[in-house]
């Protein structure tokens, strides 16, 4: 079983899953992150192919990971995000900032890149910031009473949420947030509230499979372009993630700890992914 699946993408599921919880912090820029992006959506487009056997030993792990996160791990993290908020979100800062070199490097933008490119890039990254700025969290809160139209919205919403998922620098909890729904899913994780999650999960599956079909027709017919995107998509989370200057010495000195430790393991993973795959 160890040899047939890749249970590396366990743990990476776990972060993942975890991450997802998070509202600003995407999961997709967390795969970037971790080195499996394009193995992620190559896999998922493989479900509906002869090596769908391959894409499930891939995916199958990477899957118990996230949803074993969201159970679990996810509280951990709604208690740092409680407790130590700054720092949290300094540290993802140092994730997501640590990575970008890696994809400059991986595209080879210096050679690669034109003045397209360039504004694809830019385009991008003011559409992640501007995404960013509609955040209102004070306006999410628990739906008390579900009616069929809540139900509808929320398979919609996982649809649009899980295409957040897989761009990066988009979150999946934001977008849960924006529509003031983040609260009420939340509340189904922890109480187990099958209905609710049962419609996340059908419209999430639904949005995964199509919008992995659209990343991986741009990564095989423009993948400079495509790249040119991912790395403004990942430029302009940092503009959202930014939580602001963290009050007093301690907490300032904290977060860019925090912030430091992001960046060591972003340049870590960078390194293991290009000796893999160079």
């Amino acid at each position: 079983m160890g040899k047939w699946m890749d249970l590396n993408n366990l743990w990476r599921g776990l972060i993942m899953g975890g991450v997802e919880t998070v509202p600003g912090v995407s999961s997709g820029t967390i795969a970037i992150v971790l080195g499996i992006y394009e193995r992620l959506i190559a896999s998922i487009n493989g479900l509906s192919t002869r090596e769908w056997k391959k894409s499930l030993a891939f995916l199958i792990p990477l899957v118990s990971g996230i949803f074993v996160a969201v159970f679990s791990i996810a509280r951990v993290l709604d208690w740092l995000l409680d407790t130590y908020p700054n720092q949290l979100f300094f540290f993802f800062l140092g994730l997501i900032i640590g990575i970008v070199p890696f994809l400059l490097k991986k595209i080879n933008y210096r050679r690669s890149f034109t003045g397209n490119h360039y504004l694809v890039l830019f385009i991008f990254l003011v559409f992640i910031v501007w995404v960013g700025w509609m955040q209102e969290p004070e306006n999410a809160s628990i739906i008390g009473s579900m009616d069929s139209s809540d139900y509808i919205a929320i398979f919609f919403l996982g649809w649009v949420a899980s295409s957040a998922m897989i761009l990066p620098g988009l979150s999946g909890s934001f977008i849960l947030l924006v529509f003031g729904y983040y609260e009420t899913i939340i509340n189904a994780l922890k109480s187990v509230h099958l209905p609710i999650l049962l419609t996340l999960i059908a419209g999430i599956g639904v949005g995964v499979l199509i919008t992995s079909k659209i990343v991986h027709f741009f990564l095989e017919k423009f993948p400079v372009g495509t790249y040119a995107a991912v790395i403004g998509m990942v430029i302009g989370s940092v503009f959202v993630v930014f939580p602001g200057i963290p009050p007093g010495a301690g907490g300032l000195i904290a977060s860019l700890l925090a912030a430091f430790a992001g960046l060591i393991i972003a340049y870590l993973l960078g390194e293991v992914e290009y000796n893999e795959n160079p």
